[in-house]
């Protein structure tokens, strides 16, 4: 694999493990960004800078014209927005108007692949014993978050139909989702992280939850086989192929932080119905982007996150090499040494 790769999102949790491995291949590595963006994790000096506008197609167009990439890896996005509508102007449309630009500029674009989410299935399959979610299930998303990325997911696809239609090639898309993404420099986990060491830890719900993770090492690797291998259309659940109970991350943190002692408190889904809507609501008045609103209370009360990781190993050779316990192990030890803990 050589050429030139276009990441966007490349200062993100995700987006810069991204660039690294394209940086350790060879490839000659462009890393979208916005001008306030930190570079603190892309110190490489190998690495091109470009800053494009996802909220216009136009300037997109003249950003882009004057360059031509074999590979594009979409991983910008926003999780947590103090507006709804945000989501859907960043990720629903932010994805539009890239692809529309690519169209335009790109006449040998090999690959895009589009970093979605296994959020954006929703609570489906919640019966128990619990099913593993799969491709061919309707997707509910019960986020606003689910919902952009799902949004942006249907219109790749029919805008990829569009232009067949049209006799033109087909946009060579390819789309992962992930579940929960741990790891390295990673800021929505870590928040447990922090809580564990100052000896709490707080689940929610009596119901039994299956939970799965993918360490970012593992999301790449899946990124790159997608480059390489993927089909046009095809859409891939990512994990590290187990299921875990709703302690057992907290349990695995609270060891390798050396078992300080702690207070675990399980509160009612009512409870955190309450404390989600209050933060919520005190992020509006302070205009504040908070981690307790109303799309955390739908993704903790979801009690299946089980998915089908069959087809990315069957068909990319997705082979996920970190499970939970070393994975654990290797964020504490990043987050002391870069004195996060």
């Amino acid at each position: 694999m050589n050429g030139k790769i276009l990441i966007t999102g490349a200062s993100g949790f995700i987006g810069s493990f991204i660039v690294e491995e394209a940086l350790r291949r060879g490839l000659d590595t462009w890393a979208a960004m916005r001008k306030s963006s930190s570079k603190a994790f892309l110190q490489d000096e190998r690495i091109h800078f470009i800053e494009l506008n996802l909220s216009s197609e136009e300037q997109l167009r003249e950003q882009l014209k004057d360059l031509q990439f074999d590979y594009v890896v979409h991983a910008a996005g926003v999780t947590k927005c103090l507006d709804k509508e945000d989501f859907f102007r960043i990720n629903t449309e932010g994805t539009k108007h890239l692809v529309r630009a690519l169209v335009a500029t790109q006449a040998d674009l090999k690959r895009f692949v589009y970093i979605s989410s296994l959020s954006i299935m929703g609570a489906i399959r919640e019966q128990q014993p619990y099913q593993e979610i799969r491709e061919d299930d309707e997707a509910k998303p019960n986020t606003a978050y689910g919902q952009s990325k799902l949004k942006a997911e249907e219109w790749l696809t029919a805008y990829s139909q569009q232009l067949t239609a049209n006799s033109q090639q087909p946009f060579p898309y390819v789309i992962l989702r992930p579940t929960g993404v741990y790891g390295p420099r990673e800021r929505d986990y870590y928040m447990m992280f922090k809580s564990i060491k100052a000896h709490s830890d707080f689940a929610v719900g009596f119901k039994q939850q299956d939970i799965t993770f993918v360490y970012v090492t593992d999301v790449v690797q899946a990124v790159f086989l997608a480059l390489e291998k993927g089909v046009t259309g095809r859409r891939y659940f990512l994990s590290d192929g187990e299921v875990y109970q709703s302690s057992t991350f907290s349990d695995l943190i609270r060891r390798e932080l050396g078992n300080p002692w702690w207070i675990r408190i399980t509160a009612p889904l009512w409870l955190l119905r309450i404390i989600t809507f209050c933060g919520e609501y005190a992020g509006r008045l302070t205009g504040t982007v908070t981690a307790l609103n109303n799309d955390k209370y739908n993704i903790m009360r979801q009690r299946n996150w089980r998915c089908d990781i069959e087809p990315a190993c069957r068909e990319l050779g997705y082979r996920p090499q970190v499970k939970l316990e070393e994975g654990v192990r290797r964020a504490v030890k990043w987050y002391k040494e870069n004195k996060w803990l």
